[in-house]
């Protein structure tokens, strides 16, 4: 808990979105503030509640994802679901979802209806191909949006198949875009005459973006990247290497100044003098030779030794961390990175901390997620329901 004012207080958020994309967004806003309400099924609401490792049944990654968000149950395909949907739509800053393209629409909740209501509505739409286009309808999660932006195809060995990064990267990615340019929305819409606007991010587009020089390179000289392995391409040195005690690291002096130092710390000034590797084009030609030589000498010694020596040489390097290197790390504990907090039954555990840091008003969370439905009662009757109604409403399974 923090008793620090956040950035984000007095926003309302609307959350139709299940999984990962469009409440990994909603997560981002409700860490810094933002009041959430998250619409779930009666019938078990978001999947993610499902998901992964289960602790008495409920996912451990639910109780981050849904931190500090409100849990209402409504049956949107229910005309008095939609109302209700309608209601709390009004009186928010933000609408997020990330159905398909046209759902909402079915359900009388898409943009046209829910912005006549309420002109000053951001509604960010997240979803495989965006809102317009020829594969606009089609089905696609962050696995399509990760091959269609690029990210697959660049990712591997050269000798192998694409493969893919350890965790759902894709709807990650779409989620701070969306996040991004809710807020840019919301700029514009308090200063620049108080009408809202709807935020249109492809999990294709989120992944594309973020594919460097991709495209100018392949238009102007007909250079298409290819899976390069744990090499960074074009920049060189830049690579893991194993030490001999079976552990990696990451060595990144492909600076001309950090290269030089690295060097001599290898015990190889011959390498810092030759003018042939003063620049990265030089040593990028030479990227073979200078493996190889990086390889035999992390080889020789232990991760420790590797890591110090290049430490006092200001050499960019870091072991590649497993969870169990991240739980012992002082930069991790240092930085709040792993937050203690509580399950339901009484167990402590750690959470992930807050990311960015800010000086004066930082994020936190102030409960986990929440029991299926937990605040239904209360959002329906700040609403006006009267509790002979929601009764009504939860025999019929309305909410």
């Amino acid at each position: 808990m923090t008793d620090n004012a956040k950035p984000l207080q007095g926003l309302k958020v609307l959350e139709l979105g299940t999984l990962i994309a469009g409440p990994f967004a909603a997560r981002i806003l409700a860490e810094f503030g933002a009041e959430v309400i998250k619409i779930e099924s009666p019938d078990g609401g978001d999947p993610l509640r499902g998901w992964r490792k289960l602790y008495q049944g409920t996912s451990l990654w639910w109780y981050v994802q849904a931190r500090n968000k409100k849990s209402v149950t409504v049956n949107l395909k229910h005309p008095e679901g939609q109302e209700i949907v309608r209601r709390i739509a009004r009186e928010c800053d933000v609408v997020i979802e990330n159905f398909r393209p046209g759902t909402l629409e079915k359900w009388n909740l898409g943009w046209e209806q829910l912005s006549a209501d309420n002109p000053g509505l951001v509604m960010l739409r997240l979803s495989g191909f965006g809102q317009t286009g020829p594969m606009r309808d089609q089905a696609g999660f962050g696995a399509v949006g990760e091959s269609m932006g690029g990210l697959r195809y660049v990712t591997g060995f050269p000798d192998r198949p694409p493969v893919r990064t350890g965790i759902s990267i894709g709807d990650g990615l779409a989620a701070l875009w969306g996040a991004l340019g809710t807020l840019m929305a919301l700029r514009h819409r308090d200063q620049c005459g108080g009408r809202g606007q709807v935020v249109d991010v492809a999990l294709y587009e989120a992944v594309f973006a973020m594919m460097e020089s991709l495209v100018p390179e392949f238009d102007v000289s007909g250079f298409v990247r290819e899976r390069s392995g744990n090499v960074m391409p074009g920049i060189t040195p830049s690579n893991s290497h194993a030490t001999c005690d079976g552990r990696h690291v990451i060595i990144g002096a492909n600076g001309d100044a950090i290269f030089r130092r690295f060097a001599h710390a290898i015990g190889r000034p011959d390498l810092a003098d030759d003018p042939d590797l003063a620049t990265n084009a030089g040593r990028d030609a030479r990227a073979a030779e200078l493996y190889g030589i990086i390889d035999d000498w992390v080889g020789r010694h232990d991760l420790e030794t590797v890591l110090s020596t290049l430490a006092d040489a200001k050499v960019p390097a870091s072991r590649i961390h497993s969870v169990v290197d991240m739980f012992q790390d002082p930069q991790f504990l240092a930085r709040g990175m792993l937050v203690e907090a509580v399950l339901p039954d009484g167990r402590p555990f750690r959470i992930p901390g807050i990311v960015p840091q800010l000086s004066e008003t930082p994020g936190g969370t102030e409960w986990l997620g929440p029991e299926l439905g937990e605040h239904t009662e209360e959002v329906l009757l700040d609403l006006g329901y009267a509790p002979p109604e929601i009764a009504r409403l939860r025999a019929e399974r309305v909410v």
